[in-house]
């Protein structure tokens, strides 16, 4: 029988030294491995099993690398490290909790506990320097930090009666929301049913049961003990009722849920404990029999999984108090501060150069597609149009959340990541692109009521900062209130592949320059551009297509030769044409399917993702003649 007694489960940051640490392990025998977690540029997360037993004769080596190294092809650093420069060292970071990660399938003979795994943050360094995704948002958020201070100190803050004599520091209050979906294994249903029952809004916030409930439950218990401090798991808008087998057993379980916990002040933990709270809930939920998935958009036509990342700013004070760099003075009468005006003008401002980041993958983009509450424009919302009325847009990108009752919560709400962004990278860029809003901000000596005014311009108006051409403040829903067009106008157009979202990077260098610096530099942007550019023409030409040729091969005629109905007749001709287009190859054409591995072949990205799009318009085509075809052909 397991014996999960008295396990440990973290090593807090900062509460033990080289002998404290050494000293709780001897307690803990059943912790018999270390690990050293660096986080590449793609976001994948290092694992290894070394012994404890190294960790106690070298203690002093996991955190000079001297021990430990990888090369660049165990970790996505292209461009950086290189076949001729491989090597790459892994540091342990003390500054960040520990976690302890334990095999339930694994049981130490001694104790009966499960077998245990110390997971170690750690610092990936290149003969280059520091090239991983944890140290760059470190060191852009001790940058950012900085930056503000010294303007504060100079010009004050708009709006905010601080006297900057008495800050401390500045610190980052972040946080993530993690919504995914569970199923029974090997389950396939139609995604109408799922449709359906979306927008019958028959799944949020409901009650839920069997292993579902108990996974759940599980899942945040575990966090709790992991120090993460949940504040509620629930059902999402996703999903269908399942069914209850002979036995009484939940089957066809298919729904979408949602686990938050609190925010965190020190961002790097913010993403470290985003990842160790992916790895609790997927353990927790695969222990009942459930599979997980964090994808954005693992089913079409249904709502996809967000990952709403909360920022803010603000000061800790010599007397040990702290306040929230985002409000004013007064919360009835004004929205925020010069920084959180600056803030949210600046991430506005940069988002296309930004967006590459957040949404690097065809299942990223997959998500944002209107008509499913997921941001399709680069816009932000207040709260409401007034102050003291304070409402909730869920059709924009960012969302400035406040309450007058608890004015250290005031934050912006980031509603494009989802659960596959990379945390680090996207808050590291957040905070750069604010910072370029409150330079602007304070160095101009900006008003709140200049700053609220230009937020709020029309397409056309004049401004210091933003683009003339562009609004960037809606209170309304915008895909209700505005039709494509204007939303295209209003808001710029949406990129529909990866290869769109990075080419954003060329258009607009100004934007890329005003974000690159020291802690972040162009070469690391460049590197991960070329991971994800890899990424994405590797899954275009062996997942994505494939898939889909499958899907057009098992879209089959179903009336029998000599039917007398003219329209299925005339039906079938339609579909089989379409499936030829995009399947196969004639004396006269090449298919959709081979013009898209041809041009990926030829490096002629422009015409793949044109094609990339046209294919995705055809299939969708094609699922709705064959959905009307097969539910009249009987």
């Amino acid at each position: 029988m397991m014996n999960r007694e008295g396990l440990l489960y973290v090593i807090p940051a900062g509460q033990y030294g080289k002998e404290g640490i050494l000293a709780l392990l001897e307690q803990h025998r059943e912790i018999k491995f270390v690990s050293l977690v660096g986080v590449d540029l793609a976001g994948n997360d290092t694992d290894e099993k070394i012994p404890i037993s190294v960790f106690f004769a070298g203690y002093e080596s996991f955190f000079d690398g001297s021990a430990f190294q990888t090369d660049g092809s165990s970790v996505v650093l292209p461009g950086i490290a290189t076949l001729s420069n491989a090597r790459v060292d892994i540091k342990a970071d003390p500054s960040v909790n520990w976690f302890v990660d334990y095999n339930d399938g694994n049981l130490d003979e001694e104790t009966g506990k499960p077998v245990g795994t110390l997971r170690i943050p750690s610092f990936l360094e290149h003969a280059t320097g520091f090239i991983d995704s944890r140290s760059i948002l470190r060191n852009t958020t001790d940058y950012v930090g900085e930056e503000i201070l010294k303007l504060v100190k100079k010009h004050g803050i708009s709006g905010l009666s601080v006297n900057s004599d008495d800050i401390e520091k500045i610190v980052f209050t972040t946080a993530t929301e993690l919504e995914f979906w569970v199923k029974s294994p090997s389950q396939d249903v139609a995604s109408r049913k799922l449709s359906a029952s979306q927008k019958l809004q028959e799944q949020y916030w409901q009650r839920t049961h069997g292993v579902v409930r108990t996974a759940l439950e599980q899942a945040v218990e575990r966090l709790e003990k992991y120090g993460l401090e949940p504040e509620m798991g629930h059902k999402e808008v996703g999903g269908i009722k399942a069914h209850i087998d002979d036995s009484g057993k939940l089957i066809f379980v298919l729904e979408q849920l949602e686990v938050d916990w609190k925010f965190s002040s020190d961002p790097v933990q913010t993403a470290d404990n985003e990842i160790q709270a992916r790895i609790i809930i997927r353990e927790a939920f695969r222990e009942n029999g459930l599979d997980v998935t964090f994808q954005a958009k693992p089913i079409h036509g249904v709502a996809g999984s967000g990952e709403h990342t909360h920022i803010g700013i603000g000061a800790v004070l010599k007397n040990g108090g702290y306040i929230n760099l985002f409000n004013p003075d007064d919360m009835q009468k004004e929205f925020l501060s010069a920084v959180g005006y600056g803030s949210i003008m600046g991430i506005l401002k940069h988002y296309e150069v930004i967006n590459p980041f957040i949404s690097a993958t065809t299942d990223s983009l997959n998500r944002l597609k209107p008509g499913f509450e997921a941001p399709v424009c680069i816009v932000a919302a207040l709260g409401g149009e007034t102050p003291d009325v304070p409402t909730r847009n869920r059709s924009i990108l960012a969302g400035l959340i406040r309450n007058a009752a608890s004015p250290k919560a005031t934050r912006i709400e980031m509603r494009a990541p989802n659960p596959f962004t990379n945390t680090y990278i996207a808050l590291a860029l957040f905070y750069l692109a604010a910072l370029d809003g409150i330079r602007y901000a304070l160095n101009g000596g900006k008003t709140t009521a200049e700053l609220l005014a230009e937020l709020s311009k029309n397409v056309g108006d004049d401004a210091d900062y933003l683009e003339k051409n562009r609004a960037y403040r809606s209170e309304v829903d915008v895909f209700e209130n505005f039709t494509e067009e204007e939303r295209n106008v209003m808001f710029g157009k949406a990129p529909a592949t990866v290869w769109e979202n990075f080419k954003a990077l060329t258009l607009y260098p100004e934007k890329i320059d005003a974000l690159a610096c020291p802690v972040f530099e162009r070469r690391v942007m460049e590197s991960f551009k070329q991971g994800a550019l890899m990424r994405w023409a590797l899954e275009l030409q062996y997942r994505i297509v494939p898939d889909n040729l499958e899907r057009v091969i098992n879209a089959k005629a179903l009336h029998i030769d000599g039917d007398t109905n003219p329209l299925e007749i005339e039906r079938w001709k339609v579909i089989n044409a379409l499936r030829t287009e995009l399947g196969r190859d004639t004396d006269k054409s090449l298919s959709v399917f081979t013009q898209i591995k041809h041009a990926l072949a030829a490096k002629d990205y422009d015409k793949a993702s044109e094609l990339q799009v046209l294919m995705s318009r055809k299939m969708n085509e094609l699922n709705d003649l064959y959905y009307e075809y097969s539910h009249n052909a009987f």
